[in-house]
């Protein structure tokens, strides 16, 4: 049975890009279906079409893939950088399957970063209407880290839009600041590292150690694994 969808979504659900950016290579001229270049609107099987984004056929029909990674700090999320750093994919070289970041992780981050060739879900988690929670473990330094849990689980301005409430917690304190848990609902650029500038601290290190119920657990660093098909079916339900 022939089932026809567009084009865009089948490019996005192989894992090349979202939605909106593979409408715009469609529109570049940059797709081709069975030969032909194709043209936004256009819909095709993903079951029986050959589809090519820049000469390079994709795979439609693989296997859905995903894995967790403990991104280091120095590694960039992007699949080419123009300053040639290490990127993710240097790390997952070895996962038979091509997967790509579900949403970012800025190069001097590190910690829990889900990786999948299923655009579908990435397009449902990055997606501004969806806000998962994530908790980041943040080493600061800066004096008086009580006084300023208030401010830093306020509603503040990060670039002129007023982002919703954190959930802030001491885990640890020293005489030169300490290690902060901080957990968001959205994921703006840089969003912890402007709040806690914000409260006059200097972020040292951050890590994201969790994604709603997915934990990064004892994962060594720069190592992946495959979720469980609990984790999956979590992510799925969201």
């Amino acid at each position: 049975m022939i089932m026809l969808e567009k084009l865009q979504k089948i490019i996005a659900s192989a894992g090349i890009t979202s939605r909106r950016e593979a409408e715009k290579l469609i529109a570049q001229g940059r797709v081709k279906v069975d030969g032909r270049t194709a043209s936004v609107g256009d819909r095709a099987d993903a079951d029986t079409s050959d589809i090519y984004v820049d000469g390079k056929m994709i795979n439609t029909r693989s296997e859905r893939v995903y894995i967790l990674l403990n991104k280091p700090a120095r590694i960039v999320t992007t699949m080419k950088d123009e300053k040639g750093r290490r990127s993710v994919y240097d790390l997952v070289r070895d996962c038979p399957y091509r997967v790509y970041p579900v949403g970012r992780l800025d190069y001097n981050s590190e910690g829990l970063l889900i990786m999948t060739n299923d655009g579908d879900l990435t397009y449902k988690l990055t997606h501004p209407s969806h806000e998962i929670e994530k908790t980041y473990h943040v080493s600061v330094c800066g004096e008086d880290l009580k006084g300023k849990i208030e401010l830093l689980s306020s509603r503040m301005y990060i670039d002129g839009y007023l982002i919703e409430p954190a959930s802030v917690r001491i885990l640890e304190e020293t005489p030169s600041g300490g290690l902060l848990s901080i957990t968001i609902h959205e994921g703006r650029n840089r969003q912890i590292r402007k709040m806690c500038a914000k409260a006059a601290l200097d972020v040292k290190s951050l890590k994201r150690v969790s994604e709603g119920k997915i934990t990064l657990g004892t994962l060594g660093k720069g190592k992946w694994r495959y979720l469980s098909k609990e984790e999956i079916k979590y992510l799925k339900g969201l």
